[in-house]
């Protein structure tokens, strides 16, 4: 990809920002977004990227990669990346579907016969595999239950803490938690993404890791992606919010989020025993996420077909999702945008949308030819703090 700034920022002010606000220049006002973050102490610091039509017009690594060591944030530095494994492992399974291998509506327990999570009325319903990728499973995360609940008294991992954990122990305690609604009945974010990993690589007869090397990294030639870091020294120092500044993060740390809490231990990333979750478990660069997220836009690139993109970024849930807030569904990898004047987004309708929760944001503004990827090392202030709106409104000159 070329990053041809000058060039593109003309082409930016008339198809983005307004016209009485087109004199300002657009790399102005995101190095003003992120200098201010970085000042105020919200994040570390932070790899920024912007792509329009698949021009990188803005690029940006500034802050430190580790706080206490002085070693500043670099584009190639690696991050631990939490949810953006999401999509990944989406576009992995639509592989197999494309080629018929698996199935959207087949029973979970055609691939994992011992899954069988029941109702709090003791009946045990049908899970699909659509219902898992659409997160309408009935299943759940630990860190958006309250504590206390079953989750937390089962010690149920969400694929952020507990280095060595084996997949098939954190399944025999998710199958043992009640499952909090009828499958397809409503919408909560889970770990059913944990879940299609292990059907992904009980239908490729390899692991996870392997799969998704074969069928996504090496066809788009992303080579800083993975589950394990090749070289620990350009992995990034995750912090958490903090006052008067984020908190190093170590294992065991456990960081408040909605009535709940998300429990982090950096250390999984780097112990290989440690289970390569489908929803949480990736490592890579901005740079990688950018090149797969433009795959995406285009149309599935090397990867899936444009009829299977055209179904990916489909609304497939409805307002029950809600995923964003207001205005926002959910797709097969991703929150989609169907009421951008409800959500008051100035992104176009048919947005997509994540984070993670080491503190990352991205989306995909398809009408706009848009893609913006911004990377922090700091949760959750880079995920769902001020910073993700700010660098949207940056972007839209809002």
């Amino acid at each position: 990809m070329k990053n041809n700034v000058l060039g593109a920022l003309a082409g930016i002010a008339l198809s983005v920002a307004p016209a009485a606000a087109q004199e300002v220049r657009f790399n102005e006002r995101l190095d003003a977004v992120i200098n201010r973050a970085i000042a105020e102490k919200r994040i570390v610091g932070a790899v920024v990227l912007v792509a329009q039509d698949g021009e990188v017009i803005y690029q940006r690594a500034t802050g430190l990669s580790d706080r206490e060591a002085a070693i500043p944030m670099k584009e190639d530095t690696v991050f631990r990346l939490a949810s953006i494994t999401k999509p990944i492992v989406s576009a992995t399974l639509m592989r197999f579907v494309e080629r018929g291998q698996i199935f959207l509506d087949d029973p979970v327990t055609r691939w994992l016969p011992d899954f069988r999570p029941h109702l709090e009325d003791g009946s045990e319903p049908v899970i699909t595999v659509r219902q898992l990728l659409t997160h309408t499973s009935g299943l759940s995360y630990r860190f958006v239950e309250a504590p206390g609940g079953p989750y937390d008294q089962l010690n149920i991992s969400d694929g952020l803490d507990q280095p060595g954990l084996r997949l098939q122990d954190n399944l025999d305690r998710l199958v043992k938690a009640p499952l909090l609604f009828r499958p397809g009945t409503n919408w909560r974010y889970s770990l059913g993404l944990d879940v299609l990993g292990a059907i992904i690589a009980k239908a490729s007869g390899k692991s996870l890791p392997e799969t998704v090397k074969e069928e996504i990294l090496d066809p788009l030639h992303l080579e800083n992606l993975g589950f394990v870091p090749s070289d620990t020294a350009q992995l990034a120092t995750p912090y958490s919010d903090g006052r008067p500044e984020p908190v190093r993060m170590t294992d065991g740390i456990v960081v408040p989020i909605l009535q709940s809490a998300a429990r982090f231990a950096p250390g999984r990333a780097l112990n290989s025993a440690s289970y390569p979750s489908g929803g949480a478990g990736m490592i890579g660069t901005a740079v990688d996420v950018l090149r797969f997220l433009e795959a995406i836009r285009t149309g599935g690139g090397a990867i899936l077909s444009r009829q299977t993109i055209a179904e990916m970024v489909k609304d497939q849930v409805g307002v029950q999702a809600q995923t964003q807030g207001p205005g926002w569904g959910f797709g097969y990898g991703w929150a989609v945008l169907d009421d951008p004047e409800l959500a008051h987004s100035p992104q176009s309708r048919g947005t997509m949308q994540w984070g993670g929760a080491y503190g990352h944001s991205w989306f995909v503004d398809p009408v706009r030819k848009l893609t913006v990827v911004a990377l922090t090392n700091t949760a959750f202030e880079g995920m769902s703090g001020a910073f993700p709106t700010d660098v949207r409104n940056a972007v839209y000159d809002r």
